[in-house]
């Protein structure tokens, strides 16, 4: 068996916002197949450490290290082609569902990709959709659905770590059930691991492998 390694690991971050540090010494591993959550109180900064990671935000203190290496050691576009954030609340735009969807070919880094519509019914059907979705209006959609739609355009684009803020806060409980699913056969493959945040208590139970206490790290 070939040992595998950590696909992204935090050492002692730390955010500092309005004159104090919010939170400071975070550190952890992630490794492939795994799920791990990130619990803290509301407005602890969960969310700016996600955007942190993918580097939408600026790292002020501590290293991350992707598959060993430093990020200076990594193109910014390449990095965010495999470590891919899903906010709370997705955005969509003009266009159906599928045109949004094929927008993300329009990049650089995915120029080389073609869309594949046959995966994507594949999903839909384990979300319990049917193809007509792709044809919705996506400034149309609620927030449920936009929720699908961004989770079918980072699945697409084959990252091997997704970061998911809230990922089914604005679904039903069949729609979240299918998408746990999903998720959890997503993970089996080579190479893929996920750090969730979550609200519902039994989600962090059923999805993740361990917790990342952020409230341990936090500063007043």
């Amino acid at each position: 068996m070939i040992p595998q390694e950590v696909l992204l690991s935090a050492d002692n971050l730390g955010r500092h916002l309005a004159g104090h540090w919010l939170w400071r010494g975070v550190s952890f591993e992630l490794w492939p197949g795994q799920c791990l959550a990130l619990v803290a109180p509301s407005g602890a900064g969960k969310t700016l450490l996600m955007r942190t990671l993918a580097l939408l935000d600026p790292l002020q203190e501590g290293q991350i290290y992707f598959q060993s290496k430093t990020l200076a050691e990594w193109s910014l576009p390449h990095y965010r082609s495999q470590v891919i954030y899903l906010p709370q609340r997705a955005i969509s735009f003009e266009g159906t569902v599928q045109e949004n969807l094929m927008q993300a070919f329009q990049l650089s880094i995915h120029r080389h990709r073609l869309f594949a519509r046959e995966r994507i019914d594949a999903w839909l059907a384990e979300l319990g959709r049917s193809p007509q979705f792709l044809n919705l209006k996506g400034t149309e959609l609620s927030g449920g659905e936009t929720q699908l739609l961004a989770l079918l355009r980072a699945l697409q684009l084959d990252p091997q770590i997704l970061l998911l803020d809230e990922p089914t806060a604005s679904l039903d409980a069949e729609t979240t059930a299918r998408v746990e699913q999903l998720l959890c056969g997503w993970l089996t493959q080579p190479g893929k691991a996920c750090l969730l945040t979550s609200h519902d208590v039994a989600q962090r139970q059923r999805l993740t492998h361990r917790q990342i206490q952020l409230q341990d790290r936090l500063h007043g």
